[in-house]
């Protein structure tokens, strides 16, 4: 029982925070566009109100347990697609590279946390046992 509500509690928290990034995303749209466009973000118009969508909507199924296997797979995706165009260290130097990895290494937990999500999540969103 405690298992169970710690986490449930742990998912909600964990989905809040990608459905408040998606939210702020889309709130500053223009701004996404721009900021993805300027680090060579093919066709940024298009992929940045996907992306932030993707992350809202499955920050929104991973919280409340609507499908939240959905929701793992959806923030997932964001991760995958994201982390490695806006968060390229590589193609950086000095403090920038470092802040840039930072970054990357964050994305590639939040990456993480949303498999450990999906892989605990079946049959409707129960955690298995």
């Amino acid at each position: 029982m405690l298992k169970h509500a710690v986490f449930v509690l742990a998912r909600a928290a964990f989905g809040a925070k990608f459905a408040r990034d998606g939210y702020n995303n889309l709130a500053d749209l223009d701004d996404m566009v721009v900021y993805a466009d300027s680090v060579g973000v093919p066709f940024a118009g298009t992929l940045v109100p996907i992306a932030s969508s993707l992350l809202f909507v499955g920050g929104i199924m991973l919280a409340l347990g609507l499908a939240p296997l959905l929701g793992a797979v959806a923030i997932a995706a964001f991760m995958l697609g994201v982390t490695p165009g806006m968060h390229d260290f590589w193609n950086e130097s000095g403090d920038e590279r470092d802040a840039e990895f930072d970054n990357f290494l964050r994305n590639v937990a939040f990456l993480g946390g949303a498999v450990a999500f999906w892989a605990s999540t079946r049959d409707g969103g129960h955690q298995s046992e």
